[in-house]
Parts: structure tokens; C-alpha cells; sequence
């Protein structure tokens, strides 16, 4: 018996994971904890798909050249060097920056507060009134914008209205496409909220007007500023409204310009043109972004302390 016990017991078989027993090109269906080799690839060629392009068009920017295929040499000449056909001294390509500019501060300037105004007053109004009104906010997503450009430039040209083609009834067609970016965003905002903040205010003392300014529009400015970056990189390059809607040269901003002067053999101050407009961009996004977690800076800590208050 002793020696029976003193007996090494044999090892047990290990049995192959699951992983390791999973052969085959199903191997990647069959097991969700397998490294996504096949779409990161995608990702990869998706990205190189769409900004090897942008990347190309930004390089000849600074070709020394008048050549759009054949590199001669870095050079800013397209930018400020050339005193005649440079973006910074070429009259046309200067007043479609300024013009693409002015358009997009201005819509964001008007868009940005009507959308914040109407989701409140939709978050607070019940009834099939609002319902409606809730459904025709979201039309913009649904109609094509060729077909809203064309029944602008209908209404401007046909009724007999104040406004005249131009930098006017661009900056209304524009908020009028876009009203619904940021109606979108505070509502879903609003959704998460919740009524118990604004609630809590009140009983302590707090006016409803003054609960919506100190506690609800504090908590708003995250998707407050992403309405911004949203809706300000959205005008600046937009194409098809500012098309319709534009009067002489004066008012054609650089999505237009660019497709008026894209078949002429331009020369690369097109290529800096549209590289100004992406720098512009990709500034919008990066101050929104750095705003956002400034904004969110406090709200891992509260949702830590409420996660905490809700265990004790």
C-alpha cells in the first residue's frame, strides 16, 4: 500500500485550447479571441486607399515647379513665394479662402446656438406638435442635398424675397442643412442627463432659468463643442449647396473654385489652396478635441464618486 502511494501519480494529459485545436481559414470566424490579422489588413488599405491621395495633392503643394505629377523640389512659393500666382497674392484664390472662412463662422456662429435652443425646447415639450417638429428636424439626414440646394435656389430666384444669390443665401441654406447636426448631439446629451440634475437644482433654490444656465449648459459644452467642430468642418467643405447658392466669383468658396479650375491645368497654388482648407480642418478638430477633454476633465472623478456612493 505505502509503496502503491509513494507511487509518482502520471501526469495529466493537457487537452489543447481551444484556440490551438481551431484550424483552418474559419479559424478567424470561430474564435473571437483571434488577433484580427484580416481587418486590420483592411484598415490598413482603406486608409492607405483614401489618404495616400491627400497626402500626394498636400506634397505637390510644395513642388518648386509648375508640375502637379513631377516633383522639382521643395519650395512654398504656391503658398507666399510666387508675387503673382501664389494663394497669398492670387486675388481669386484669396477671396475663395476668405469667402470658404467667413462661411463657415458664420453658420457655426447661428447654427450652433438655434440647435442648442431647439433640442432643449424639444426635450421639455410633449405632444404629436413636437413629435413632428422632431421628425422634420432629422430631414436633412434623409433628403438628398441636391434636391434642398435646388428648392433653395427655386424659392430665392422665383418668390420674390429680400435675399439674392450669394454669400446670404448660402449662410441660410447652409443652417438650414445643418440644424440638424447639433440638434442631434445636445439631444442625445440631454438623453443621458437626465431630469435630476436640474431637479436637484431647483430644490435647492435655484430658478428654473438659473438651473439650465449654472447646471444643465455646463454639462452640455462637451457635445456643445463638438457641434462646433462638427458642423464648422462640415461648411468648410461643403460643395453642392455653396454651388447653387453662389452669386458671381466673389461668393465661390474653395470647393467650387476648385472644381472650376480642376480641368484647366492649374497650377499647384490649387493643390495649396486645398491643403489650406485641410490644415484648417484638422485644426478644427484638434482645438475641438483638446476643448472636449478640458471640458470632460471632471467626469471620470464623478462617475468614480458615484459609482462609490452607489456601493456604500
Amino acid at each position: 500500500m505505502t509503496a502503491t502511494l509513494d507511487r509518482p501519480l502520471p501526469a495529466p494529459r493537457s487537452t489543447p485550447s481551444r484556440r490551438r485545436r481551431i484550424r483552418g481559414p474559419v479559424a478567424w470566424f470561430r474564435d473571437p479571441w483571434r488577433p484580427p490579422r484580416v481587418l486590420a489588413a483592411l484598415t490598413g488599405l482603406y486608409l492607405a486607399w483614401s489618404l495616400l491621395p491627400v497626402a500626394i495633392a498636400v506634397l505637390f503643394s510644395f513642388n518648386n515647379g509648375r508640375s502637379r505629377t513631377v516633383w522639382q523640389g521643395f519650395s512654398t512659393q504656391w503658398y507666399w513665394g510666387d508675387p503673382v500666382r501664389s494663394v497669398w497674392h492670387d486675388a481669386t484664390l484669396h477671396t475663395a479662402l476668405i469667402q470658404t472662412l467667413k462661411l463657415g463662422l458664420v453658420t457655426t456662429l447661428i447654427t450652433v446656438p438655434l440647435g442648442i435652443a431647439l433640442a432643449i425646447g424639444m426635450d421639455r415639450w410633449r405632444g404629436r406638435l413636437p413629435a413632428t417638429t422632431n421628425l422634420l428636424a432629422l430631414l436633412s439626414f434623409v433628403i438628398p442635398e441636391t434636391l434642398l440646394a435646388v428648392a433653395l435656389l427655386f424659392v430665392i430666384t422665383t418668390v420674390v424675397l429680400p435675399v439674392t444669390l450669394g454669400t446670404t443665401s448660402q449662410v441660410l441654406g447652409l443652417v438650414t442643412f445643418q440644424l440638424s447636426y447639433p440638434y442631434v448631439l445636445i439631444r442625445a446629451r440631454l438623453a443621458t442627463i437626465g431630469p435630476q440634475y436640474e431637479e436637484a437644482a431647483i430644490d435647492l433654490g435655484a430658478s428654473p432659468a438659473s438651473a439650465l444656465r449654472r447646471v444643465i449648459m455646463r454639462m452640455l459644452t462637451p457635445a456643445i463643442f463638438a457641434s462646433i467642430v462638427l458642423v464648422f468642418a462640415d461648411v468648410i467643405d461643403d460643395f453642392v449647396l455653396v454651388r447653387y447658392l453662389s452669386g458671381d466669383a466673389t461668393t465661390e468658396p474653395v470647393s467650387v473654385k476648385i472644381y472650376n479650375t480642376a480641368r484647366s491645368a492649374p497650377t499647384p497654388a490649387i493643390n495649396a489652396l486645398a491643403s489650406l482648407l485641410l490644415f484648417a480642418s484638422l485644426l478644427a478638430v484638434t482645438v475641438g478635441f483638446l476643448a472636449y477633454r478640458w471640458a470632460t476633465r471632471h467626469d471620470a472623478k464623478r462617475s468614480g464618486l458615484d459609482a462609490f456612493a452607489g456601493e456604500t
